[in-house]
């Protein structure tokens, strides 16, 4: 629409003249001078914004300029030239990857399958988990209690990898690292879950076992750390809701139902939402530490594909084609999710 000089100015009837309000002197003025403006926010605050500086060269060096490398996926792997000399050779790598019939290509559906389940299954067991411990913690009356408790669910996610999968290998005693059989392999031989041959040949060594013991030793490291949002969110919760809960007659059981979980799910969706964006984001250290030739029919994922190709099998074309497929899935699944959030809560990211 052609805009009149009504919209912005006003007619002076003693004159008869068209002058602009006293609002759109401001409103220009501030158009005028934003720069001004911005520069003098940044000269008041400069500390705020002097911490800021380490954050944005940690994402620069790190996540933006290791971009550049996402070329390799489209061009051929040549040890001695850099990705900018090498030559263009399109969508070869994923073609070969997605279609090949080769080798190549079985191993990397079977670690992008394994990558899927072990996501999906610790999205099933692993995510109610630090929600129901938030609820734990919100009925232990004693604060002492309850710190104690707190700190002691806290503290396997402090631990370094390499020390959490030395304390898993202990626990199963796995044969070719150590004699004999570990504490946890005992136990499930004794009440007859698992047979002797099988705990003494290594739990780690059975690929039947190996989804299993990433699943449990995850919840334990970080179930307590990941309950920290949603204990925030629990104690956010007004006393009025309890109170007018109670006065209903709701109990223990109820309140938790009907006060608690509506008052923290927009909390829940938003961290479902962002757990569902790394859904195939599975970090090679830890299956690295645990895995072993025998357990690749289950273990084998798509970093540790990309680890194995990239560097000891020196192609690197093809360990960065997996790994920006394995990206690009991941963000059309936080996509996904997010639109789904949003039109059935009114809940999302963006």
């Amino acid at each position: 629409m052609k805009g009149q000089a009504g919209d912005f100015l006003i007619l002076d009837k003693a004159t008869g003249t068209y002058r602009e309000s006293p609002e759109q002197v401001v409103r220009d003025d501030v158009e005028k001078h934003y720069w001004l403006h911005v520069g003098r926010t940044i000269l008041k605050d400069w500390r705020l914004y002097v911490m800021l500086v380490p954050t944005i060269l940690v994402f620069l060096f790190w996540r933006y300029l290791p971009m550049y490398e996402l070329l390799g996926s489209f061009k051929v792997s040549d040890q001695v030239k850099t990705v900018s000399d090498q030559y263009f050779a399109g969508f070869s790598y994923f073609k070969r990857l997605l279609v090949g019939g080769d080798t190549l290509s079985t191993e990397f559906w079977r670690s992008l399958r394994n990558t899927f389940l072990l996501s999906f299954y610790g999205l099933c067991f692993g995510f109610p988990m630090p929600i129901l411990l938030a609820l734990f913690f919100n009925e232990v009356r004693s604060n002492i209690a309850r710190s104690v408790y707190q700190v002691l669910t806290y503290l396997p996610k402090f631990m370094s990898t390499v020390v959490m999968t030395s304390l898993v290998t202990m626990l199963v005693k796995q044969g070719s690292l150590t004699t004999g059989m570990g504490i946890l392999s005992q136990f499930l031989s004794s009440i007859g879950l698992i047979s002797r041959d099988v705990a003494q040949s290594g739990l780690l060594n059975n690929p039947n076992f190996f989804r299993s013991i990433y699943q449990i030793s995850g919840i334990w490291e970080s179930a307590g750390y990941d309950s920290i949002v949603f204990f925030a969110a629990i104690i956010a919760i007004s006393p009025t809701s309890y109170e007018a809960a109670q006065i209903d007659g709701a109990g223990k059981m109820a309140q938790m139902r009907y006060v608690v979980l509506p008052s923290i799910l927009s909390t829940i969706v938003i961290m479902l939402i962002t757990r569902i964006g790394s859904l195939l984001n599975i970090g090679y250290e830890k299956v690295l530490l645990l895995y072993n030739p025998n357990t690749y029919v289950t273990a084998d994922v798509v970093s540790t594909f990309a680890q194995r190709y990239g560097l000891a099998g020196a192609a690197k074309g093809i360990a960065s084609a997996a790994e920006m497929m394995n990206n690009v899935i991941g963000m059309l699944l936080v996509i996904g999710a997010n639109t789904i959030a949003r039109k059935a809560s009114n809940v999302s990211l963006y």
